[in-house]
């Protein structure tokens, strides 16, 4: 239930993803203005994570989850009768607050499940991700919901095109929500009951805590911010209907989301660090392929005259395969990142979860107007996968840093080796 919740509300949080192409036709806006719809929606679904994380460990994720299917579906319901730009994103901002429960799911079946199985558990639950290609598939497999409902008029309040969405979002949070009263036991775990609210902050003054924050920055904010700049990706770069890019995106979102109990489990057979290199490894390789801009080297000769060479040019086919490789990195690497937690903190999941989600939640509040100011800076679209690459190389390079430093402190005679001595005498 609480993945089935957390897929519903991943689903409303990131809307405007694809709702966003008609939003901007409609109201007039401009590809900065857009950015910040999105980004608001994400903002809120990312800054109360922490609190949100502490409160599930209090009082349990049974009550919260339910307060917050419900409060969603209000703020849901009234996008359908935004017509300003400044009033879409008081309620963008509003509607972002699903993106909340993902700090009590994790908190809740932390709680639940038994540690050898936590990164399997917490894997199943992050897979409801794939709620970022609900919008998308429904206009994939039901056009009609946009194009055929355009201009209608039903019950005499509930406009058709784009504001049918959110009303029938709306109306399945509600669904959920009393599913989750009936189907859920009443009597909940809660890992923090009765514990002060300084304890459960302690564990945030380690430096670890924030290293892991912007691990999840890379592997979830980008994410998030992808989900919800690829539709119009692929509409401005390779000039394709609003559908087939949206079609196209889910091809990045389906790994991203389905893999993370894959990553889940690989994280507690192998442990989540060697996970994290082959993540990010894979993200730096793809991401920096795409970063490339199309063109080719001119040379100018003594003679006067011009050729050129190197020509460089993705389809959309490579473009794709490798869009979702990256994909499948992040879906494997969310779950290891989150493997840590319950090992370093089985006490304060809540906080300790809540605000590596909330920080990391951040990135896609941050990563959007990234992609949409450095392309109207550059010129170049491909400019946003630079962007992923960067924050990337940061945490890659942070991450073996500290593994390094940490080799050198436990095993000192070891630092001037390349390898075993034991190794080295019997292969001389």
């Amino acid at each position: 239930m609480s993945t089935l919740a957390f897929t519903l509300m991943f689903a409303v949080w990131l809307m405007f993803g694809v709702l966003g192409v008609p939003i901007q036709k409609e109201l007039g806006l401009s590809d900065p203005e857009l950015a910040w719809v999105s980004a608001v929606a994400v903002l809120n679904g990312s800054m109360w994570r922490l609190p949100a994380g502490m409160l599930t460990d209090r009082v349990g994720g049974r009550v919260v989850t339910i307060a917050m299917l419900l409060l969603t579906a209000v703020a849901c319901f009234f996008v359908a009768q935004a017509n300003t730009y400044a009033m879409l994103l008081v309620l963008a901002f509003l509607v972002g607050f699903a993106g909340n429960l993902f700090s009590v799911g994790v908190a809740w079946n932390s709680a639940w499940a038994p540690r050898e199985k936590q990164g399997f558990a917490l894997g199943v639950f992050g897979a409801g991700n794939i709620g970022a290609s609900v919008t998308k598939l429904l206009l994939v497999l039901a056009p009609g919901l946009l194009t055929a409902t355009a201009g209608a008029t039903y019950f005499g309040f509930i406009e058709g095109g784009w504001r049918i969405f959110p009303v029938i979002y709306s109306v399945a949070l509600v669904v959920v929500a009393v599913l989750t009263f009936l189907v859920v036991p009443r009597h909940d775990r809660k890992a923090g009951a009765g514990k002060p609210i300084g304890e459960m902050l302690q564990p945030l003054k380690q430096l670890r805590v924030w290293r892991f924050s912007l691990y999840y920055a890379a592997v979830f904010g980008a994410y998030v911010a992808l989900s919800a700049w690829m539709p119009k990706y692929y509409v401005d770069t390779f000039g394709l209907e609003l559908r087939t890019a949206a079609l196209l995106t889910s091809v990045f979102i389906f790994p991203a989301s389905l893999l993370r109990p894959v990553g889940g489990w690989f994280s507690d057979r192998i442990g989540a660090r060697k996970v994290m290199y082959g993540t990010f490894a894979v993200m730096l390789v793809t991401s920096g392929i795409m970063m490339m801009p199309n063109g080719h080297i001119a040379i100018n000769h003594a003679d006067g005259s011009t050729t050129e060479h190197l020509g460089y040019a993705i389809g959309v086919a490579p473009f794709t395969v490798l869009l979702f490789l990256l994909g499948c990195a992040m879906g494997i690497g969310k779950a290891a990142v989150y493997k840590h937690i319950p090992e370093y903190f089985p006490d304060n999941v809540g906080s300790v979860g809540g605000l590596v989600g909330m920080l990391g939640g951040l990135g896609g509040f941050f990563l959007p107007l990234l992609f949409a100011y450095t392309k109207q800076w550059s010129g170049f679209p491909t400019s946003t996968f630079f962007v992923v690459f960067l924050l990337t190389a940061v945490c890659f390079l942070w991450m073996h840093w500290t593994v390094v430093r940490m080799l050198h402190a436990e095993s000192p005679d070891l630092a001037d080796h390349f390898e075993s001595p034991e190794l080295a005498t019997s292969r001389a």
